[in-house]
């Protein structure tokens, strides 16, 4: 493994801490008062994070990957990863359109064609539109070529029309725009081929005939969706790729997902030093018991394990090389280190640590506390971890059916 930076990778990095040194403190105290996301959660801190990208966007940092013409940086994989871990370490607030920026946009900029890309991408960009993106169904979670909902072409030939239902859509019901994936071929299951017949699509989210309906989750908060279609009319040129060709923009887009991994151990070994930090304060005699103590250890060495194993996906991808197999890999280790560290988090600050957002006593503002139920998305989120086994145990490890 290289963990060299080159000379414009340094030049790169200096020039986003040089602008996050001169912007993120006078914002941070410009919101320091607002109690949106201690009191509603993800979906209550939009206008904060509106406002960040806006912030990001005027020194062009909000999309580093895309384009120079489309507001971006061209920025080179190795640059992205910086990119990742420097705002990780700087704890950065989220943006306003992570789906948008992180795989939408670059989706649209792939397969769209020229009226499209003017259309979308600057209102991803600006934060003007929100986007969400729909792949996900009752019977398609884990076998995504498994959907269902149905874009019909019109006899006119001007139109599609969808119905069906999504799930698990994060941020629905803000959103104006959406990316999605229809069958437009309802045959192709039946005939054993699955992986065809599918269709990438731009929803207006406000098209007669869509209903979102959130879905209440055990934080409290309410951040996914279900999307229903009845008889909704898309118009063909708001389809993204050819025809049948759904599949292989979803790829591309579920691909960018994992650009972000390289600051998720910065971050949890940010979390598990706070934690450390908070504990100290609040329970001090907990950090005596030897058995936590043991787990402390545990943990660290595991979240040092996660970053050598992405520093090891980085550098084969540099070289032409495919991140096999240690992207999953790294996506089992974020889900099972995240789980760990939440649960350490209840049992080292003790009772108060349990007291949620919003109550008197919380620790921390009940980040802690949040934190415990919400880190079990990690087992299904950007995968879940047995269909993560799965594919490991047979193209990896190679093992008998």
């Amino acid at each position: 493994m290289d963990f060299s930076w080159s000379p414009e990778d340094v030049a790169f990095g200096q020039e986003l801490e040089a602008f996050l040194d001169k912007e993120l403190p006078p914002f941070l105290e410009e919101w320091a008062d607002d109690e949106a996301e201690a009191s509603r959660g993800v979906t209550g801190a939009m206008e904060k994070r509106r406002a960040w990208q806006r912030k990001l966007n005027e020194g062009r940092w909000a999309a580093p990957l895309w384009p120079q013409e489309w507001g971006g940086r061209d920025a080179t994989v190795s640059q992205q990863v910086l990119y990742t871990q420097i705002m990780a370490r700087y704890r950065t607030p989220g943006i306003f359109n992570a789906n948008g920026i992180v795989q939408i946009g670059p989706s649209i900029i792939a397969w769209g064609t020229d009226e499209q890309k003017a259309r979308w991408l600057p209102g991803i960009l600006d934060a003007s539109e929100h986007w969400c993106q729909g792949f996900s169904e009752p019977q398609a979670g884990s076998d995504l070529a498994n959907l269902r909902t149905t874009a019909l072409l019109s006899e006119d030939g001007t139109h599609y029309v969808v119905n069906g239902q999504k799930t698990w859509t994060s941020t629905a019901q803000i959103a104006k725009w959406g990316l999605f994936l229809f069958r437009t071929d309802p045959g192709a299951i039946g005939r054993g081929a699955k992986h065809e017949g599918i269709t990438a699509f731009v929803v207006d989210m406000e098209s007669p005939g869509i209903e979102v309906r959130p879905i209440r989750e055990i934080t409290g908060d309410s951040m996914f969706c279900e999307v229903f279609f009845h008889d909704v009319r898309v118009p063909v040129g708001d389809r993204l790729g050819d025809e049948g060709l759904g599949w292989m923009v979803s790829m591309g887009a579920l691909g960018k997902e994992r650009v972000g991994s390289a600051g998720q151990a910065i971050s949890m070994a940010q979390d598990l030093r706070r934690l450390l930090q908070t504990a100290k304060a609040e329970n001090p005699e907990a950090l005596r018991d030897p058995l936590v103590r043991e787990r402390v250890a545990r943990l660290h060495t595991q979240i040092e394990y996660t970053r050598l194993l992405i520093a090891r996906a980085l550098s084969k991808v540099l070289k032409g090389e495919k991140g096999w197999p240690e992207v999953p890999l790294a996506k089992l280790q974020w889900g099972y280190v995240s789980l760990w560290l939440a649960e350490l988090a209840l049992d080292v600050l003790g009772p108060t640590g349990t007291i949620l957002k919003g109550a008197p006593g919380a620790i921390d503002g009940g980040v802690w506390a949040r934190n415990y139920v919400w880190q079990r998305y990690t087992t299904i989120g950007a995968g879940p971890t047995e269909v993560q086994k799965n594919i490991i145990a047979d193209r990896a490890l190679k093992l008998e059916r």
